[in-house]
């Protein structure tokens, strides 16, 4: 059994980069993961609590698929929490294919930053164990090289989510003050023709009433 640990910290809030996480796929960094689909979802007393199954590619040495076989895609389940109140959100992810010899546990938690709220630690871990067939030590440290691998692979995935989600929130405010300008701009319109037509009108009264002087 192999025992991989990490910790990393983004420079971003906790809001910003749970959102991200969320959202994290599909990305162009890690392109091993092809697909998610929400399979449960619940809130218990303001806890946000998701089942997901999670489609992957996973790329074996050839003497691996040998061993194991090489289908087109793999599952694995992820259970999630997203706690706002105290502002934590933690993954847990077990694979489904290759299950009956192959176990990579895996678990994600993204916290503030003990020191500096204005970021955010994510502490991650992994297990892997590998039973029943040759090779097997062998074969941990193959995939826990892969996971390490990952791992920085889905840091800049998340980090290139939040640039998104910025250009997004951009795009809106930007659409929002034009938006406003535009109602500013007809508003006044609006009360230059309205002002424009009361003019008229008293002059019209004016004449009428010079006329009736006459």
């Amino acid at each position: 059994m192999k025992i991989w640990t990490s910790e990393h910290v983004f420079n971003h809030p906790w809001e910003t980069v749970a959102q991200a996480a969320w959202r994290k796929y599909p990305n162009p960094i890690n392109t091993a993961v092809i697909g998610t689909d929400v399979v449960e979802q619940r809130v218990v007393d303001g806890v946000l609590h998701t089942h997901r199954l999670v489609s992957s590619k996973w790329y074996f040495p050839q003497w691996a698929q040998k061993l194991i076989g090489s289908p087109n895609v793999c599952y694995a389940s992820e259970k999630s929490t997203v706690d706002p109140q105290q502002r934590l959100m933690t993954l847990k992810t077990i694979n489904l294919t290759f299950g009956s010899f192959l176990s990579v546990y895996e678990t994600l938690s993204y916290v503030p930053h003990p020191t500096d709220p204005a970021k955010t630690l994510l502490k991650q871990e992994a297990t892997v164990q590998v039973e029943g067939v040759p090779l097997n030590r062998y074969m941990e440290d193959v995939l826990t090289k892969n996971i390490s691998t990952n791992a920085g692979k889905g840091r800049q995935g998340l980090e290139w989510v939040i640039g998104k989600l910025n250009a997004e929130m951009k795009e809106l405010a930007n659409s929002a003050a034009t938006s406003t300008n535009e109602i500013l701009t007809q508003t006044k319109k609006s009360l230059d023709d309205i002002t424009d037509q009361a003019r008229k009108s008293m002059d019209e009264l004016s004449a009428t009433a010079q006329k009736i002087h006459i």
